[in-house]
């Protein structure tokens, strides 16, 4: 599998990851009091980092599924 191939395969696994973050961090920035701004901004860092990745990812052709051989 070429290096474009596996990128292919792990930006949809990196996006969602991050997703579940970013959707953590808004959760406990409700119930972190000082903190909440902080959680917050990094929220929204991690969903533009996503949009970068995603970015990265139709560039190099969209998804590829991932193929086990037995």
């Amino acid at each position: 599998m070429s290096e474009t191939d596996k990128l292919r395969v792990l930006l949809p696994h990196w996006i969602e990851h991050n997703g579940e973050h970013a959707w953590e961090f808004r959760t406990w920035a409700e119930r972190a009091g000082t903190a909440r701004d902080a959680l917050v901004a990094a929220a929204d860092l991690v969903e533009e980092a996503n949009a970068q990745l995603e970015e990265a990812l139709k560039q190099l052709g969209g998804p590829l599924e991932h193929h086990h051989h037995d």
